[in-house]
């Protein structure tokens, strides 16, 4: 429980539950999106005709579905690559189809710690912006030039 009390978002009352639900044995799951799957926060997929009908996940545990959507809710609230991603998603899809997103990210992370062991490394609040730095640029210079101001990049020294 000490593991996972490591996740943004997890506390010691929420790592009891989701060991509760899962348990620790993981090798009944060969991969962490079985494990997502048999929880219910895997987005559906419905598709005919080339249209997508759907993406509603499909039903699970509610007690563990519960604990890890409050779990995402909390990790919101923090600057850790889980709050990022929440943030990032609610702009588009809305807030709470964002936390289904991290709450399935969680339940990933959950699955890792307790196949390997160890803790939880969070990869930052910039990562999103790190990763592609060039389309974040971008976003933000066309958003400039949206609002009718002329914007003229160059490179800063590095300190």
């Amino acid at each position: 429980m000490e593991c996972l009390d490591t996740i943004p978002g997890i506390g010691i009352r929420l790592a009891e539950i989701v060991l509760s639900e899962v348990g620790r044995d993981m090798d009944r799951f060969p991969s962490a999106a079985h494990l997502a799957s048999w929880a219910g926060l895997c987005p559906g997929h419905n598709e005919s005709g080339g249209k997508r009908l759907t993406g509603r996940t499909r039903r699970g545990s509610p007690a563990l579905r519960r604990a890890l959507v409050e779990a995402a809710h909390a990790a919101a609230k923090t600057r850790t690559y889980l709050g990022a991603q929440f943030r990032r998603l609610a702009a588009r899809r809305g807030a709470k189809r964002a936390a289904v997103a991290v709450a399935h990210s969680i339940l990933v992370i959950v699955f890792n710690i307790l196949r390997a062991g160890g803790v939880y490394q969070d990869l930052g609040h910039t990562y999103f912006d790190q990763r592609d730095k060039e389309r974040v640029t971008h976003r933000l210079v066309q958003r400039l030039r949206n609002l009718g101001m002329d914007v003229q990049l160059t490179i800063a020294p590095a300190p």
